[in-house]
């Protein structure tokens, strides 16, 4: 057990994270082993804070980060081998998912956690449809480059309104997992360009668009809020 004594957390504004109820409740209680309690902690912190959408992170990236490799160095096995064993517990557990990205020097792990969302952009990735965080995708000669990727919705209300409460935070994650991403991304701008930088605003515009039965893969543009409740909001 180390020695080393934890000092207390400082008073003013920390950066907060967000963990499902079940992470709690069923996940931690069937973990019993060290290097998988390690690693799933530190994974679900780091796909937290990726500006990537989908959040994704490679082996690589957790092999060379210094706070997961020194945490690890408790563990009975040797820092890299207790990070593959805890990758390999938590994917046969089904807390991350693993799919295999080509580059340069062959196929690199990356991992996922197991939402919808991860599971989609795990089989997307492995058609060759989606970039993981700047990997390549596979492309058929004269197909279009996919987009640019976008913030999450934690990082446009940290940018765009100010700190994160556990509360907002529960209510984001609703919003995300409800809300196409570019929808969320166009009603931040909005909000921001009426200066109405909270989270109520931006979450009445949502479910206006989700009203007004815009299709989900449509963006409002300004002629929509010129014409409805907002229009004396708009200035061109």
């Amino acid at each position: 057990m180390s020695s080393e004594r934890f000092e207390g957390f400082p008073a003013g504004r920390m950066r907060q994270v967000r963990l499902p109820d079940l992470v709690f409740s069923e996940l931690l209680p069937a973990i019993d082993d060290l290097a998988e309690f390690k690693v799933t902690l530190h994974v679900l912190w780091r796909l937290q804070r990726a500006p990537a959408e989908p959040p994704a992170i490679s082996y690589r990236d957790l092999a060379t980060d210094e706070v997961l490799m020194a945490g690890l160095r408790g563990c009975d096995e040797p820092p890299l081998a207790a990070l593959q064993q805890g990758l390999d517990r938590a994917v046969a557990r089904g807390t991350l998912l693993q799919v295999l990205v080509p580059g340069h020097d062959g196929a690199e792990p990356w991992y996922l956690v197991n939402t919808p969302r991860g599971r989609e952009a795990c089989a997307q990735a492995q058609r060759g449809e989606l970039v993981l965080a700047g990997q390549p995708a596979r492309m058929s000669p004269g197909e279009p480059a996919l987009p640019p990727e976008r913030p999450n919705i934690f990082g446009l209300y940290e940018q765009n309104i100010g700190l994160l409460t556990p509360l907002i935070a529960e209510e984001l994650a609703e919003a995300e997992d409800h809300y196409p991403p570019h929808w969320i991304e166009d009603a931040f701008r909005e909000a921001v360009r009426a200066n109405k930088r909270n989270w109520r605003y931006v979450a009445a515009i949502l479910r206006r668009w989700e009203r007004d039965g815009i299709a989900r893969g449509d963006t409002p543009g300004d002629e929509y809020y010129q014409g409805g409740k907002y229009g004396h909001l708009i200035q061109r």
